[in-house]
């Protein structure tokens, strides 16, 4: 009787938290915004002081720091990213149809002709397929593009979000040890340590993995731009955002990258290899410098499980589920194992004979 009463309070209290994402997403997104920057900063504060500054110093210089970077960053990056946008959406189709022009003409040469393929069947497949996949992006990307430029427009976000991130930082150890008072004391070892691991998996995931696309959308952006590659700085910082989700980012840079490559160099092969060299150093980098050093392998986040979490989350708060995503996927990751580290050690596993204690791949 005690487990259920535990089971329905804990059930009740997750189905308010719920309730309360959905009754007030409309107005959460500063308040989840800030709760976001204070949580990234506090390492920083917390470092401050141990240099000897006071808590409302530390924040002070970390908040007035950060202030000041993404205001700079907003007036010098947006207006290019901006204006990269409009002219790759308007280019889409054109793009689309220049492709497939060069893929017929390969057809019908003697290299083409060989694999018996039929010139004007796949002309009509991939014109429907063009048409319906640049009609598609070009939506999309217009979609997005409002919506971000909707963002922009509410002050909210700009005002409510540093005030709410400084307050924060400056209670953030306070708030924790009165949530560690609020624990029953029976459990509050297990709360801690559960506590930990998820703290562990959302830092070394939302901050290893944010450095990590940083990077990367700084090394993709530099080497298009080097290369020459039309729309270069929107690819190499769009593959960067992107990489939050492991391999998709520069899956979908590439395709796009090489294909905006094939269709402004052909047939000058040397700038479309180059093309492919970029988002090969990109991806080394990553997979044998960043991702080991700034993320590591102990977050235990399936970028299948990622992926559903931003998709669901996205579906069911609008914006404010994408910011809370990764943190309620990580949290659900580490009570998931928790519970399957319980369910291996309790008779209902081991039955009555008791048997072997799990086996470590578990």
């Amino acid at each position: 009787m005690n487990l259920q009463r535990q089971i329905l309070f804990w059930l009740g209290l997750f189905l308010v938290f719920v309730a309360f994402l959905v009754v007030f997403s409309n107005v959460l997104l500063p308040f989840v915004a800030g709760m976001a920057v204070a949580y990234g900063l506090d390492p920083i504060a917390d470092w401050l002081e141990r240099r000897g500054l006071s808590r409302l110093s530390a924040s002070l210089v970390i908040l007035v720091g950060f202030v000041v970077l993404l205001v700079l960053l907003v007036l010098l990056l947006v207006p290019l990213l901006a204006n990269q946008l409009a002219g790759f959406i308007e280019k889409i189709p054109i793009y689309a149809q220049q492709l497939q022009a060069l893929i017929e003409a390969m057809l019908r040469t003697r290299a083409g002709q060989m694999l018996q393929i039929d010139a004007d069947q796949l002309k009509s497949s991939m014109g429907t397929l063009m048409s319906e996949a640049a009609g598609w992006l070009s939506t999309l990307l217009k979609s997005i593009w409002s919506g971000g430029a909707a963002l922009m427009d509410i002050a909210a976000l700009f005002v409510v979000t540093p005030v709410v991130a400084f307050y924060m930082l400056i209670d953030w150890d306070r708030m924790v040890a009165r949530i560690d008072s609020w624990v029953p004391r029976d459990y509050v070892e297990t709360v801690r340590g559960i506590a930990r691991d998820i703290d562990h998996a959302i830092a070394g995931f939302v901050r290893g993995q944010g450095l990590v696309c940083i990077l990367l959308g700084c090394i993709y952006a530099f080497g298009l731009m080097l290369v020459g590659v039309n729309f270069g700085l929107l690819i190499g910082i769009g593959a960067g955002i992107l990489s939050f989700i492991p391999y998709v980012g520069t899956t979908v840079g590439f395709v796009v990258g090489v294909g905006v490559a094939i269709v402004q160099f052909w047939p000058e092969w040397q700038w479309i290899g180059a093309t492919v060299l970029v988002f090969a150093v990109g991806q080394f980098v990553e997979g044998n410098i960043l991702q080991p050093r700034l993320v590591g392998g102990a977050v235990g986040l399936h970028p299948v499980w990622l992926m559903f979490a931003l998709f669901a989350f996205g579906a069911l708060f609008g914006f404010v589920g994408l910011l809370i995503a990764v943190p309620a996927a990580a949290a659900v990751a580490v009570l998931m194992r928790f519970a399957l580290s319980r369910y291996l050690t309790s008779p209902i596993y081991r039955g009555r004979t008791g048997g072997d204690e799990p086996s470590a791949r578990s």
